[in-house]
């Protein structure tokens, strides 16, 4: 397992990944991995809308079984639907997206969980929107999500079940159905074993 123990240097960390969508626009460099969104890109699966998409920006790094991984993400959300945060993807038909989209005029704390077909679950978040983190943890067949507005504290967005895997690809996702131009900072990368900590465990 690639482990960031914050003394690695995250070019090379980054530059362990693959595109998917890659986007016309982006960069890495020591600290972050910067991306600006093309016009009409998303994840999805048919659920209400009965379209499928494939086409939103997700920089995938290998991960095992079982961890857990953070990212910090930065952008200025201004459009129905614009979006970023964290993804967890074994293939086309099962993968999860987690963080800051918006919707119904604000910012909402957003997970869709695919498992064939997507489901979509929000919620308001009360802390600053353009600048949080998220966590997200995969055991056993478990999935365990987790936001934080300073990187400290970590309250609980999701429990589910996740497909068992021996692998997948994890890391910053940004979509923009309805324009292009978002334009999204991802820093503080982290990748561990899975941090088995209580489930009302906040830190």
């Amino acid at each position: 397992m690639t482990e960031n123990t914050g003394k690695t240097d995250l070019t090379s960390l980054w530059q362990n990944g693959v595109w998917l969508n890659k986007p016309r626009q982006s960069a890495i460099t020591p600290d972050t991995l910067e991306m600006t969104t093309d016009k009409g890109t998303d994840f999805w699966r048919e659920t209400f809308y009965g379209f499928t998409r494939d086409s939103g920006h997700f920089y995938g790094l290998p991960a095992p079984s079982r961890f857990t991984a953070q990212l910090r993400i930065r952008a200025e959300y201004e459009k129905l639907y614009d979006q970023a945060g964290l993804m967890i993807r074994i293939d086309e038909q099962h993968w999860v997206k987690a963080g800051i989209e918006l919707s119904d005029g604000r910012a909402m704390l957003s997970s869709v969980l695919t498992n064939g077909r997507s489901d979509w679950a929000t919620a308001p978040y009360e802390s600053d929107p353009t600048d949080f983190w998220m966590r997200a943890t995969v055991a056993d067949g478990v999935l365990r999500l987790q936001v934080s507005a300073d990187g400290r504290i970590w309250p609980l967005v999701r429990l589910a079940p996740f497909p068992k895997a021996a692998s997948c690809l994890i890391g910053p996702v940004c979509c923009t159905p309805e324009r292009e131009g978002l334009k999204v900072r991802f820093s503080d990368w982290t990748l561990t074993p899975p941090l088995g900590k209580p489930l009302h465990d906040l830190t």
